[in-house]
């Protein structure tokens, strides 16, 4: 299959830049690679490779291009969509299924078609024209089910996160990016609830235990595994190294730079 001969495409409503998932996709990579990482393990994605993102969980992206080129099939599932789809074939979740944030699909050959099937319907923008968008999607969807029918306990559970354990939880995940809005809902609480129980828990208020738990982790990488400053700081959810920087430095009484030099 010629897939190289495609571009980027994508299909469906626009996905958040946020480290959050919101919507379940499916990606298949073209060219370049790609790596995910999504508290619990790293996924090493290659082109031909393709797989599903699940809707609320946290996930963080690192792509590199090969011969200056990196391109990729993205195709949304969203809510509504999949609520319509589920009446219209009347498919429906009969178990809770739990997993990584990246499911791996099995590879098939009607995956590997549909994805070349794509090419006469999108512009040079990567888009596909509206009229063939639900079509498309749900020719995608009938194959995915087809070659793996568990995965109607993913895409058709329209459930809200459930209370989880708040320790666990927030030592996966403390590196993500996310406002406490999300880290809240993730757990299955309001946000009050959420302060509330993290007080109890850690003795500390969020914002402050984020901060410190992300810094004592930047000491241990730039202290015992020769980290620079700059290649750790957006891995640890700070947004610039200025603020890390800063950060570092009131906690720990010297720059990160100063520590990495030693």
């Amino acid at each position: 299959m010629k897939v190289s001969q495609i571009t980027s495409c994508y299909i469906g409503p626009e996905i958040s830049p946020e480290q959050f998932i919101a919507e379940h996709f499916f990606l298949y990579l073209i060219s370049g690679t790609m790596m995910v990482y999504d508290g619990n393990k790293e996924f090493q994605i290659k082109p031909g490779d393709y797989g599903l993102a699940r809707r609320n969980y946290l996930a963080k992206y690192n792509k590199q291009k090969i011969g200056n080129q990196f391109e990729k099939v993205i195709i949304a599932f969203d809510q509504e969509f999949l609520k319509n789809f589920s009446k219209k074939y009347n498919y429906t979740a009969v178990e809770e299924k739990k997993s990584n944030a990246i499911h791996v699909l099995k590879k098939d050959n009607l995956i590997q078609n549909f994805v070349e099937s794509l090419s006469p319907y999108y512009d040079e923008d990567g888009k596909i024209n509206e009229t063939f968008s639900t079509v498309k999607r749900e020719e995608l969807l009938l194959i995915l089910l087809k070659t793996e029918p568990e995965l109607a306990n993913i895409f058709f559970d329209f459930g809200i996160p459930e209370k989880i354990d708040l320790e666990e939880f927030m030592n996966r995940n403390f590196r993500f990016n996310i406002s406490l809005e999300r880290f809240a809902y993730l757990t299955g609480r309001s946000l009050s609830t959420f302060k509330r129980d993290f007080n109890k828990t850690f003795h500390n208020t969020p914002s402050n235990w984020l901060i410190q738990k992300r810094l004592n982790e930047a000491y241990f990488l730039i202290e015992k595994k020769n980290k620079k400053p700059s290649e750790i700081y957006l891995d640890l959810g700070f947004e610039d190294l200025s603020h890390f920087s800063f950060a570092f430095k009131k906690l720990f009484g010297q720059s990160p730079s100063a520590l990495s030099e030693i």
